[in-house]
């Protein structure tokens, strides 16, 4: 063989023995990537078997503690001005002189409004005649009746024409009284055509306008007094047996940043028909910004005690029956709570959990920014200064 064809053999096996190695190489690449992705997939699956371990702050949780509570009795309702008037025209005519508008104020007694007073002027002056001339004729009886006296004394006439004589002053005093009488009803007449508001306040409504003509009993004015208010409340007949008057109470008026005092000034002795409950009156001082109609909610302090409380917000309703989240050996476990028993804490609604034996005073609760957490789930509660240094996500 020459030296030609054993150097092309030569670099026939060459290129043979490189691709073997290419591919070679090419399959122990392609068995350790798929020997690390399925590294990886039991990795991922094995995390997904773990259970997470959630971080707890401080602020996240509250201990179980003895708390001096509030016994109170919720309700709502709206603000009522306890002195109110409706001025109403007492005549009928053209009514003038109304400029008291929505929001103005008035004074007790002031003429807010006039009714035209033409006809009833000619009322007064017409009785005021008839009631002269009728004392006229009372004058004249009177002069008969003394002559005619006077000459039965002296024998010149009988006792009978006395008698027609004091028939006759008897009937002209009469007339004189009736003639009085209609005088003081065309006179008070007179002043109905003026209309003034019983009592000091502002105007929250007005019905009608300047020139109009109005009947009798015709609303004119609304005229409210927000020196004191009255809330109108329902309770449920049970809350109610715990109510008495006096009681003190603390609200929440709608549009009022701060909470309002309230007092128990009366309870309705009846039940109501149809909805079985039980009104109570509350009487409110006036504060800045209160207006009639407002909605108003509110708790009175029925009694006071003291007990293991978890504010109400930490209680979660996604089961069938309320619980509290709480941390025990390390890990979440959902505690069942009723929520018959229910007061205050410097006004926060609490839960009391008295007898409630998997959460004793001491125990570690969820608060409501907590969130939702499996039962089960282990959770870390760090201290406040590893809160401090833990980097925001």
């Amino acid at each position: 063989m020459n030296a030609p064809t054993r150097r092309t053999a030569w670099i026939k096996w060459l290129l043979l023995v490189l691709l073997v190695l290419g591919i070679a190489l090419g399959v122990a690449r392609a068995l350790q990537k798929r020997a690390a992705q399925a590294a990886a997939a039991n990795a991922a699956a094995q995390a997904l078997h773990t259970a997470p371990v959630f971080q707890l702050l401080p602020q996240d949780v509250i201990t179980v503690q003895s708390l001096a509570l509030d016994q109170t009795v919720a309700f709502s309702g709206s603000l009522r001005a306890v002195q109110t008037a409706m001025i109403k025209a007492r005549v009928a005519g053209e009514l003038q002189g109304l400029n008291k508008r929505e929001g103005d104020t008035v004074r007790a007694g002031e003429v807010v409004a006039r009714i035209d007073s033409t006809e009833a002027q000619a009322r007064v002056r017409q009785a005021e005649q008839q009631a002269a001339a009728a004392q006229a004729q009372v004058a004249i009886a009177q002069r008969g009746f003394d002559n005619n006296q006077a000459l039965v004394k002296q024998g010149f006439i009988s006792a009978t024409a006395l008698d027609t004589a004091s028939g006759n002053l008897a009937a002209a005093q009469a007339n004189h009284q009736a003639a009085l009488a209609a005088l003081d009803i065309a006179r008070k007449s007179l002043g109905d055509t003026v209309l003034k508001s019983p009592l000091a306040g502002e105007v929250a409504a007005r019905m009608v306008q300047n020139g109009e003509r109005v009947g009798v009993d015709a609303r004119v004015l609304e005229v409210v007094d927000l020196s004191v208010f009255e809330i109108e409340a329902a309770l449920a007949p049970a809350d109610a047996a715990r109510v008495q008057t006096g009681q003190a109470a603390r609200l929440l008026v709608e549009g009022l940043s701060t909470p309002v005092e309230a007092t128990v000034a009366r309870i309705n002795p009846s039940v109501q028909t149809g909805s079985r409950s039980v009104l109570i009156y509350l009487r409110v001082r006036a504060a800045a910004g209160m207006r009639q109609g407002l909605f108003v909610q509110g708790a009175i302090v029925t009694g006071s005690l003291n007990a293991p409380a978890v504010p109400l917000s930490s209680v979660r309703n996604d089961k069938p029956q309320p619980y509290i989240q709480v941390l025990r050996d390390g890990a979440i476990a959902h505690v069942p709570v009723p929520l018959t028993r229910q007061a205050q804490h410097d006004g926060e609604p609490m839960v009391v959990i008295d007898g409630v034996s998997a959460a004793p005073v001491g125990a570690i609760v969820l608060r409501v920014q907590a969130g939702l957490i499996r039962e089960g789930t282990a959770v870390t509660l760090l201290d406040a200064s590893a809160a401090a240094v833990k980097p925001a996500n």
